[in-house]
């Protein structure tokens, strides 16, 4: 595959859909490029602004806290797994309203505790604990959740 082949490819592919650098290197490497060419290919697509870590970091934030409901821990730890850099993460959970932030997270931990089934008072409690974390959201503000729910019932 020639470069300007590769490069047309690639701008489709980050034009379907914000992409990080890491993504794009990936495809490259499976398309066959070499090293050269994947840098010369990368430098085009930043030129052209196909290729923007800092808006791929706020639409990944926005898009997996409004569509998957996740905290910030999470969000945090998969542009992290993504090598984004920390004021990219910083920049894209800003995108995130604290109105929003709590929120969701009012509407999901309800949504949680009210679907447990579990007798046990103990077993209910770190089952809700372990699923609110597992979205990524912060121990302090689970465990706080928790004992208000536990106060009402």
């Amino acid at each position: 595959m020639t470069i300007k082949e590769a490069l047309q490819k690639l701008e489709h592919f980050c034009a379907y859909q914000e992409r990080c650098h890491e993504e794009v290197v990936n495809k490259l490497y499976s398309l066959k490029m070499t090293p050269d060419e994947i840098d010369n290919i990368v430098v085009q697509l930043i030129s052209s602004n196909f290729l923007n870590e800092t808006r791929f970091a706020c639409s990944f934030a926005r898009g997996k806290h409004r569509i998957k409901h996740w905290g910030k821990v999470r969000i945090v730890n998969e542009l992290k797994a993504r090598h984004i850099t920390t004021t990219n993460i910083n920049l894209a959970l800003k995108e995130i309203s604290p109105e929003e932030y709590e929120t969701t997270f009012e509407q999901l931990s309800q949504r949680c505790w009210n679907n447990l089934t579990e007798n046990n008072p103990l077993k209910k409690r770190k089952k809700f604990c372990d699923y609110m974390m597992r979205r990524g959201y912060e121990s302090n503000f689970v465990y706080d959740k928790v004992k208000d729910f536990e106060k009402i019932n």
